[in-house]
C-alpha cells in the first residue's frame, strides 16, 4: 500500500471514528433530556458523515478493501470512544438499590455503608419470602463499583438506575479505589 493510500485509509478510520463517537455521544445527551446539545451534535455528526462520504464514494468510485476495513473499523472504535467520552464528561449520578433479606444482614450493611460515607435511605418491603430491606444510595457514577461490591458482598440484591438530576442530600467527600 503506498502512503497516499495509507493516508486515506487513516483519514477515513478517524472520520468514521469521530462521527459516531458524536453519535453515540447525541443519543446520552438526548437520553439525558439535554436536546440543544444533542441537537448540535446530529449537526456536526452529520456534516462529517457526508464528508466523509463525498470525500470516498465521489465520482462513482467504489472503496477499496482497506478503505472498507478503515470505515467499518471507524465505525466500532467511534462505539467505544464515545462511551468513554460520555463517562469521562458527565459525570452524573446513578441511584443503587439494593434489597436484603433478614434484618441482622441489613443492620450491618447500613452501618458498611454509612462508616463508609454513603447516605443510605432504609425502607421496608416485603417480598415473595417475607419482609426485605431496601436499600436507595444516591452516589457518583464513579462510586458505583464499589458501591456494588459492598452490597455484593453482603449477599443483597442490587439494580442500578441512570438518574437525570439531583439535587440536595448527602454525598460522600471521600474516594475509594
Amino acid at each position: 500500500m503506498n502512503q497516499e493510500a495509507l493516508i486515506t485509509v487513516l483519514i477515513i478510520f478517524l472520520a468514521r471514528c469521530t462521527d459516531v463517537t458524536m453519535s453515540v455521544f447525541r443519543i446520552l445527551m438526548l437520553v439525558k433530556g439535554r436536546k440543544i446539545m444533542a441537537a448540535g451534535l446530529g449537526f456536526f455528526e452529520v456534516m462529517v458523515y457526508i464528508l466523509v462520504m463525498n470525500a470516498i464514494m465521489g465520482g462513482g468510485r467504489s472503496l477499496s478493501l482497506p478503505e472498507l476495513l478503515a470505515y467499518c473499523s471507524g465505525f466500532a472504535a467511534g462505539n467505544i470512544v464515545g462511551s468513554y467520552l460520555e463517562s469521562w464528561l458527565t459525570s452524573g449520578y446513578i441511584m443503587i438499590e439494593i434489597i436484603m433479606t433478614g434484618d441482622a444482614a441489613g443492620k450491618q450493611l447500613a452501618d458498611r455503608l454509612h462508616k463508609e460515607g454513603f447516605g443510605a435511605t432504609v425502607l421496608n418491603g416485603e417480598g415473595l419470602n417475607g419482609p426485605h430491606l431496601v436499600f436507595n444510595v444516591i452516589c457518583r457514577r464513579g462510586d458505583a463499583a464499589y458501591v456494588n461490591k459492598i452490597a455484593r458482598e453482603a449477599g443483597g440484591f442490587v439494580f442500578i438506575t441512570d438518574l437525570k438530576r439531583v439535587s440536595g442530600g448527602y454525598f460522600r467527600k471521600i474516594k475509594h479505589k
